[in-house]
């Protein structure tokens, strides 16, 4: 029996000719690869400050370091106190890079049935040495950003918005990129639209914008062409990354890119097929959409009293399921940072997600949705 996957990746078969074009081009790093890739997804996304990266990781990593450090470089170091208000219902690539920064993460409690970080809680937990806060929009469904950004305003602290899932994501009729200081994106391998790896970082401010663009490689303008010897002589004044994105990721990327209103659409398709067929089942409680937003359904959630269980029983079916992301706050790495988390605990007990991708056919969710109504309990 052939699975039908939770994941798949998607390469649109236009891509060769431009692949190998670009990989014989003599050219392989970022070029003009990149500059197309780029103008296409701000005119998508109606926001002219967008970096693409090497990986989405890279661009939380580079989101936390201008909130933590919102000042012209003059040599520092980062306090012990400083602090980021984040989720522990993500992958762990959200909340890694808050310590690879050097900050204390504080976690804030979430919606028990959607996942998403609580305001509340967020104004709760935030003290003078909070920096930033991070909203993850779970599966594409967005979180309440208003709300949070409202929070943060007053608290004059940054936002992270991790999209990782919501390619095409819309919030109050805007597409995700358009709403808070930084947001990411990713465009790691099985995402709506895949690069093979890389991310996308939105800024805000126009200051912000231009200094994760030199950041971003190493802390070099890149756009100086006058000198002597390849801006050998040219000074560097803040210390950053290798995390441009290259003209081979570029190129499949954009390729992808051009299929990216199908593949939402199928996505859209599934889950509401899904949203009616669970729509009176008294044993399957749906993830609703925001009803300020529109998902992207990277993700399709249920939540289940026997979610063990029944993700067993789908396997043997040949349906893979799955929580898709362990609670971050159990792992070894954080247990500094533990405190109770009541939502979370409910949230992580029954939740499940079922395949609702492009991939997944008519006859398919059909026969998801009938084994998933049979099982659950």
């Amino acid at each position: 029996m052939e699975t039908i996957p939770l994941f798949k990746v998607y390469v649109s078969s236009d891509v060769d000719k431009p692949l190998l074009e670009t990989i014989h081009s003599g050219w392989l790093g970022e070029g003009p690869r990149v500059q197309e890739f780029e103008k296409n997804l701000k005119e998508y996304t109606g926001n002219p400050q967008l970096i693409t990266l090497n990986a989405g990781t890279s661009a939380l990593h580079l989101a936390y370091h201008l909130a933590l450090h919102q000042h012209d470089y003059k040599g520092y170091a980062n306090s012990n106190e400083d602090e980021v208000i984040t989720t522990p219902i993500t992958c762990t690539a959200t909340n890694t890079p808050i310590i690879s920064n050097g900050a204390k993460i504080v976690w804030a409690d979430v919606d028990p049935l959607t996942g998403s970080i609580s305001p509340r809680d967020i104004a709760n937990k935030i003290t003078k040495h909070t920096k930033a806060v991070t909203m993850v929009h779970w599966g594409g469904n967005p979180c309440d950003i208003d709300a949070i950004n409202a929070i943060a305003a007053e608290a004059k602290i940054k936002t992270v918005e991790d999209g990782a899932h919501s390619m095409g994501m819309e919030y109050k009729g805007k597409k995700i990129g358009n709403h808070s200081d930084y947001t990411m994106i990713s465009l790691q391998a099985i995402k709506h639209i895949t690069s093979a790896d890389g991310g996308l970082l939105f800024l805000k401010s126009e200051k912000d914008f231009k200094r994760a663009n030199l950041l971003k490689w190493y802390g070099i303008d890149r756009t100086i062409r006058e000198g002597i010897d390849l801006r050998c002589e040219v000074d560097v004044p803040e210390a950053g990354y290798k995390f441009h994105m290259n003209d081979v990721c570029a190129v499949i990327g954009n390729e992808n890119f051009k299929h990216v209103d199908a593949i939402l659409s199928k996505h859209r398709e599934n889950a509401e097929f899904y949203n009616k067929a669970f729509a009176h089942i008294p044993t399957i409680t749906v993830v609703p959409q925001n009803p300020d937003g529109k998902s992207s359904y990277w993700l399709y959630t249920i939540h289940v009293t026997n979610r063990d269980e029944l993700m067993g029983i789908l396997k043997e079916k040949g349906i893979m399921a799955s929580k898709v992301h362990a609670r971050n706050d159990t792992h070894s790495m954080f247990a500094q940072f533990k405190t109770h988390l009541p939502g979370v605990e409910q949230f992580n007990a029954t939740h499940l997600c079922i395949p609702v991708g492009w991939w997944v056919t008519p006859q398919q969710r059909e026969y998801i949705a009938e084994n998933v109504i049979k099982y659950a309990k």
